[in-house]
């Protein structure tokens, strides 16, 4: 976009703002991508927040950006363009009509509210906005997971927000579908007819999509307790990781296509309840262990009370019934203090049908498909050749191995800086529809009114580990294994 417009940050002082939003925003600088007189206004509660938030945006920056990346003079240009403003959302005082006036300044600019604020207070905002006349036809609003806590909550805080902004207005964010590799999984598939014909249950023997945290609560505690992993990343994260791997071609790449065939796989999830519930889901809570030569409390040490059965770790098996993927089992898995951080697909081949080396040759490897979203990007495929170091016919697998920051030399993925510019060009195709949300915690909530009947503990697990055993169990029932990071074979 050539055109100056304004960033509104509710939440200016917050976590994610310091930890993402302004390392995304130093970018758009550092790259030419914001337009001259653009502006960045950060609200902040606290008239102390605003006095020294020059500085502590700086330290964000330092902190937060790659090795290499901040420069000064950068950095100076960026908060050229960067205004802390004192306002409490919860307060209908002059503080918003201020806001009006410094808007209305450049009345036709694109406006782009970015709501990092907790959901309770989406509705609130939007009625101050509404009020004090602030959302013009150029507006659109920005929401962060998570959109309630089941599927009535988050029906309430939708309505909340369509009583002002329209639909088309309304961009709800996961910043795993901003990654550059997510994208490149729909070019992979849709561009290459190799893949496209061998992206189906006749080829594909079970899909793994996991997300695993080495971090624990991080100043969470609050929300997370009453969360817990499966509404904070399976409902979102992994079930979007998950349609894109699923659905069919869209027509074309425009959002309303690719958003109609996500919700055809929602659509297609076999729902599980009660029993189906306990025979196909692990839920697990990690205790004190080492990770990295160093000890780290256990959840409900951090915490600070005893007798959470909060779940810190989710592993579960869903299948989706359309012709596709009939009889593929999906293994879904997300933990915090796991051994690794990492997050990647792995689509796993079938065993060839027939043999046609003798047993001397060595064991058969079926191919592999991983695609890597964190922390390097990349995607690499697994196949079957010979062992060039000898003269006998010995088989091994070899790796094909495209690592963007390796190929592309000017790489930088950055997915929040994507999803902001995305939003101020009104391009909602990496965005969530309401139908989306709606669908995916339809199947989400009979999983947590079954662990509520069933009323059982979580099963533990040690900190620096890949979580409770009973998940590597559901796989070994199929036959499967995990596929963990750094223990690639």
């Amino acid at each position: 976009m050539s055109d100056p417009f304004d960033i509104v940050i509710f939440g200016g002082a917050g976590d994610l703002t310091h930890r993402k939003l302004l390392p995304a925003l130093y970018r758009t600088v550092a790259e030419g991508k914001l337009p001259a007189g653009s502006r960045l206004i950060a609200c902040c509660r606290n008239p102390a927040d605003v006095a020294g938030y020059y500085e502590r945006a700086d330290e964000a920056l330092r902190e937060h950006l790659s090795e290499g990346e901040y420069r000064a003079d950068c950095a100076e240009q960026f908060q050229q363009h960067l205004q802390p403003f004192e306002l409490n959302i919860t307060e209908a005082n002059h503080c918003w009509q201020a806001m009006a006036e410094l808007l209305d300044s450049e009345a036709d600019r694109v406006r782009v509210y970015y709501l990092a604020i907790p959901p309770t207070l989406f509705g609130e905002c939007c009625h101050h906005l509404h009020t004090f006349k602030l959302i013009n036809r150029n507006s659109r609003v920005v929401v962060e997971k998570p959109l309630g806590y089941n599927a009535t909550s988050a029906n309430a805080i939708n309505e909340e927000i369509a009583r002002y902004f329209p639909e088309s207005s309304i961009y709800r964010i996961d910043h795993y579908l901003g990654k550059e590799t997510v994208q490149n999984l729909m070019a992979l598939r849709f561009t290459n007819v190799i893949f496209e014909h061998l992206w189906d249950a006749k080829s594909i023997d079970h899909v793994q999509i996991s997300i695993s945290e080495t971090v624990g609560l991080e100043g969470r505690a609050g929300f997370y307790n009453e969360a817990g992993a499966l509404r904070d990343m399976v409902q979102n994260h992994l079930l979007q990781l998950l349609c894109l791997v699923a659905m069919e071609s869209p027509h074309k790449m425009k959002a309303s296509s690719i958003r109609a065939e996500k919700v055809k796989v929602l659509e297609a999830l076999r729902p599980l309840r009660d029993e189906e519930v306990l025979r196909n889901t692990v839920r697990g809570q990690y205790v004190a262990g080492n990770h990295n030569g160093k000890l780290v409390p256990g959840y409900l040490e951090e915490l600070g009370e005893a007798g959470s059965n909060t779940e810190t770790f989710v592993a579960l098996r869903a299948h989706i019934d359309n012709w596709r993927w009939a009889r593929v089992p999906f293994y879904l898995r997300t933990g915090k203090r796991m051994k690794q951080r990492c997050a990647e697909i792995v689509i796993q081949y079938k065993e060839v049908s027939h043999r046609v080396y003798p047993q001397e040759a060595g064991p058969l490897t079926p191919n592999r498909l991983i695609i890597r979203l964190q922390p390097e990007e990349s995607i690499q495929l697994t196949m079957m050749a010979k062992d060039l170091d000898t003269l006998d016919m010995r088989l091994q697998p070899a790796t094909l191995n495209l690592n963007f920051s390796d190929t592309y030399k000017r790489f930088k993925s950055d997915a929040y800086k994507r999803l902001i510019l995305d939003a101020v060009a009104a391009n909602p195709s990496l965005f969530i529809h309401r139908d989306e949300v709606g669908h995916a915690w339809a199947w989400i909530d009979p999983i947590i009114d079954a662990w509520q009947k069933a009323d059982e503990a979580p099963h533990l697990y040690r900190s620096g580990t890949w979580g409770p055993p009973e998940s590597d169990e559901l796989l070994a029932e199929d036959g499967s294994a995990w596929f963990n990071a750094g223990e690639h074979a």
